[in-house]
């Protein structure tokens, strides 16, 4: 997995008993992580943005991408002691430049084919195609796993904070309402652009940068009014969206361009945890834990804040934390979501959830490349 952060690729190893079709007894094996270089990340960039001579530049960068990942995978097997011909299937989500669900469409780079060249394993890809193709937002794929490996008797939410945060509603073992998900808007995303371009660093390390800051409260607020924030779910958004020229037009809007650059730091890192907040409160109310996963489960500060943005919005909420008290890194739940998926697809199982994407009906997912 590599996310909309664009920092690296993620490589985790998932065992499951052969009899478990659901996949809620599964082992993890390890976990390894390969940063993303420098060149490709501002490549990946350029293309999720707009750029020219696209066609040639997609073509070089999805060479570099199936590298990254057959490098990520390479690493992970010498580290748990397996061959190739050990692996069912590599899970590649691939790296999305573009999402435009309302038009059909959906584009993660990837080059699976020259993966499993280099690999030996065979691989299943481009995931969220047929949703969209069903009538779908393609996104988020990841609540039938949360589901999966989650469902408690309370009423729980799973948050991912990677470049987007999104949010996967769980009813409760006895409800029989459906498990819901939606996008909430930015997660890391606009904040690591804000360090990158202020201090030359990819992200704010533990939320230490932030900290320093005071919110600005007209920046907060007009960041708020963005349009996105009050559709109703399902819902799904991307870099396209929440750019850096977004933020800008926002400082510009709100008469903050001058801002000390903690003070917008700090003030980004609010509307990550405030727009969860209200995310909750409008669609889930009575939660009783939220479990928290993804590069924002490293940022202290970042959490200290959603915790409490979340408790003066839900009254019901005892728990607040990251899934490693559910057993799970924060770091490893999205790539075994799509090791998971790409298991599903083996086994001739749907992977999305209509009730989370919109799509007509429970689909098949992925594409796969055989050996």
């Amino acid at each position: 997995m590599s996310g909309t952060s664009l920092d690296g690729a993620d490589a985790v190893a998932l065992r499951f008993r052969e009899s478990d079709r659901a996949g809620a007894a599964m082992e993890t094996l390890g976990h390894v992580y390969v940063p993303m270089p420098a060149a490709l990340r501002s490549e990946l960039r350029a293309l999720a943005l707009g750029t020219t001579d696209e066609i040639e530049r997609m073509g070089d960068a999805s060479v570099a991408l199936a590298r990254l990942y057959a490098e990520a995978v390479g690493r992970l097997l010498a580290a748990v002691g397996l061959a190739p011909g050990d692996v069912a299937a590599a899970g590649l989500h691939g790296q999305t430049i573009r999402h435009r669900p309302g038009r059909g469409f959906t584009l993660q780079l990837n080059h699976p084919a020259l993966f499993v060249e280099l690999t030996g394993i065979a691989a299943v890809a481009d995931f969220r195609s047929r949703d969209v193709a069903a009538g779908g937002e393609g996104a988020p794929l990841v609540p039938a796993f949360h589901a999966e490996v989650f469902s408690e008797p309370r009423p729980t939410a799973v948050l991912n904070v990677g470049g987007i945060a999104n949010l996967t509603l769980l009813p409760g073992e006895a409800s029989a309402a459906p498990v819901r998900g939606f996008d909430t808007g930015p997660g890391n995303m606009l904040l690591d652009a804000w360090m990158e371009e202020k201090t030359g660093e990819p992200f704010d390390r533990g939320g230490a940068f932030a900290a320093r800051g005071r919110v600005i409260a007209p920046l907060l607020a007009r960041m708020l009014e963005e349009a996105y924030f009050a559709l109703p779910a399902p819902k799904s958004t991307g870099r396209e969206r929440f750019s850096p020229a977004w933020l800008h037009a926002a400082l510009d809007a709100a008469g903050a361009e001058g801002a000390a650059a903690e003070d917008v730091a700090r003030t980004l890192t609010e509307l990550t945890a405030e727009s969860v907040a209200r995310a909750l409160e409008a669609e889930h109310p009575e939660a009783a834990a939220l479990w928290v996963c993804g590069g924002g489960a490293l940022n202290p500060f970042l959490m200290a804040r959603l915790e409490a943005c979340v408790r003066a919005r839900l009254a019901r909420l005892e728990t607040v934390a990251d899934t490693s008290a559910r057993g799970l890194d924060p770091m490893v739940v999205e790539a075994a979501a799509f090791a998971w998926l790409a298991r599903a697809h083996l086994l001739g199982l749907p992977g999305n959830l209509p009730a989370v994407t919109r799509a007509r009906g429970p689909r098949i997912l992925g594409a796969l490349y055989p050996l």
